[in-house]
Formats: structure tokens, sequence, C-alpha cells
């Protein structure tokens, strides 16, 4: 289970407001009072568990204090979780949407809650059997099959993103949030802005190479069946856009590529064989198989993105940790990984 604590300082809001809020919005759970726990570990959007009426509900909102540009758009995880509430794709339902900040400082929705297993590692100590942990990513693997196989337009997010030169925008997106919360330069990633517009895939111009990317695809993103090796709903999709679906692929597979540890939690020292988890070799091979894929061209430009991608992230976890803003205890350690993150995606581009 995800863990749960008391809301931490940074993040409180005004609960009884909160309440009457939704009371008014018909939800008449909220009539009797509320009980609020705040998820701890995550590094970006705060995510609270709200219970009322003898039901419960999670709530995620922006943080508070100065945002770096285009981060943060609980608007869009609401959007696209809503608009794949009829497919496949497994999304808790969504409830509210309240773009205003004056009910409890930031936007915010509500979204149901949904009851199961959110992995702690990608090694995944707490299964007992290799077999499960192997249905397990088979199950991660084909829900991301599932979800690239989704006709975008056809579910209402045909303006979701631009259908096109996903890779050139992304890497120009990610410079400058790189680049607006630098604190000293890394000199892999100074290398890594110059390198990745001179080698995007000559295929990043066609629109039928377009799907939902999810943008942060990886186990402790999903909430697995409480006793089955199932994907119940995936969550956090505020990186969410229509993408490219090999940088989701890539971005899932950067596991085999980190250390093991409390903060990455990696799979680069683990003997995935004798925990029944697939080499990277074989799990890319069954995402081929199931979307008709004959390979994976430009596999290292896509981890180097990958990685560049992570780095220019835990480099905005830092800055927001600076400005005491983050939203896990632990930002300030994780926004000091961004210079390994960014070697490790300078090294898959000097052998590309």
């Amino acid at each position: 289970m995800a863990t749960l604590g008391p809301v931490t300082e940074t993040h409180r809001f005004d609960e009884r407001r909160l309440a009457d809020y939704l009371r008014a919005r018909d939800l008449s759970e909220f009539t009797g009072g509320l009980t609020v726990l705040q998820y701890q570990g995550g590094q970006s959007n705060p995510t609270y568990r709200l219970e009322a009426g003898g039901r419960y509900f999670v709530l995620r909102k922006k943080p508070p204090g100065e945002l770096l540009p285009s981060a943060h758009l609980v608007d869009r995880e609401y959007r696209v979780m809503k608009a794949l509430a009829d497919t496949e794709v497994p999304v808790p339902a969504m409830i509210h949407l309240c773009e205003d900040p004056a009910v409890i400082g930031q936007a915010f929705f509500v979204m149901e809650h949904v009851e199961g297993r959110v992995p702690a590692a990608p090694g995944l100590p707490e299964v007992e059997s290799a077999e499960e942990r192997a249905a397990i990513y088979d199950a991660m693997n084909e829900a991301l099959a599932r979800l690239h196989s989704v006709d975008w337009a056809a579910v209402g997010l045909g303006d979701y993103g631009k259908p096109s030169d996903y890779l050139a925008r992304q890497v120009s997106l990610w410079t400058r949030q790189y680049e607006a919360a630098r604190h000293e330069p890394i000199p892999a990633m100074e290398a890594l802005v110059e390198w990745l517009p001179a080698h995007i895939p000559a295929g990043d111009a066609f629109e039928e190479e377009t799907t939902i990317a999810h943008g942060d695809y990886r186990l402790d993103n999903m909430i697995l069946h409480p006793t089955e090796p199932r994907v119940v709903a995936i969550v956090d999709w505020e990186l969410s856009t229509l993408g490219h679906p090999l940088a989701d692929l890539a971005y899932n597979c950067m596991t085999y590529h980190l250390p093991e540890g409390p903060l990455w939690k990696g799979l680069g020292e683990v003997d995935c064989e004798a925990l029944g988890i697939p080499s990277e070799e074989d799990y890319v091979a069954a995402y081929c198989r199931r979307t008709g894929r004959d390979g994976v061209p430009d596999w290292d430009f896509f981890m180097a993105f990958g990685l560049f991608r992570l780095a220019s992230i835990c480099q905005g976890v830092y800055a927001r940790a600076l400005q005491g803003n983050a939203s896990s205890r632990n930002a300030l350690e994780v926004g000091a990984k961004a210079p390994m993150l960014a070697e490790a995606g300078w090294s898959f581009a000097r052998r590309a």
C-alpha cells in the first residue's frame, strides 16, 4: 500500500472549506465531516486521501508557491483520465475538477479511491513468487500497449497535444525546464542539450507514430489488484500528452539502467532472472509483439532522451526543495541525483 501520513505543514489547506465546497457539488458524503491524510513519497503534485461519509476519495492538487512553466497541470491529468474511462486502459473514475484557487489555495481534482497494491520497488520485494513477478511485469507491459492503441481523437483528445514533432518539442521543453531550475551547470546535461536536437529520429514528424503518452510510466505509478497480478489503475498523468510511444517505452525501461536503492528503485544490480522479472530485451520484445512492431530503432536515442528528461524533472524537484514547496521530504536528495541521470543519458548518447 502507498504510505499515508499527516498532512505536512507546507501542504495544508482549509479542510472545512473543501468539505463545504464538495457538499455544494452534490457530494453528500461531505456533510458529516472530513478526515485528510497525505500520500508520502511523491515529488510533484501533492496527493491526499479524503475520508467522508464512510467512503474514501483521492484529491490531487498543485503545490503552493512559484511553479515552473507548464508544470503541475492537474486539469490535464483530470481530462486524460476522464477521456480514458470507457477504454481498456485502467484509470480511476474522475469526480470533480476545481480550477478556482480561491477554494483551497490551488487548483485540484477529486477522483475515486482505488483499493489495491502500489509496488514499493521494481524488484517487487513484497511479492512472494517469481511467477507472480513475471505476471505483474507482463500486466504492466500489456497496459502500456493498450494505452498506445487508444484512438486519441475518438476519445476526445484530438487537441491534447500536437500530433507531430513530439521529440523535438519535448527536447526544447525540458531544456527550458532545466535552465529555469538550474542551480549550477551540469556538464552532461549541457552536452545533451547540444546533442539531442541534432539526433532526433527522422520518423518523429509523422502523425502515424502519435499515441497518448503517459510520460511517467513505471510500476509505482500504478495500482495492482489486491491479490491478482493485474493493473487496476494507472495514476500520475501530469506529464501526459500526445507523443511518441517509444519514448514511453524507453522511460518505462530506464529502471534496468538505474541502481537499486531507496531513491532510484532501479534494477541495475538485481538478478532479474532469479526474481522472475523479464530482461529489458524480453520486455521490449513483448511490447513489440503486442503493438505489431518489428523492433525498436534508435533505442539509444530514446534512452538518452528519457534520462535527460528525468534529470530535468529532478532538477525541478531540487529547485522546489530549495524554495520549500516540494511535495516530499526527500526532495533535496532526489534533486541531487540529476547529475547521475544526466551522465547515464550522455553515456547512451555517446554510443548511439
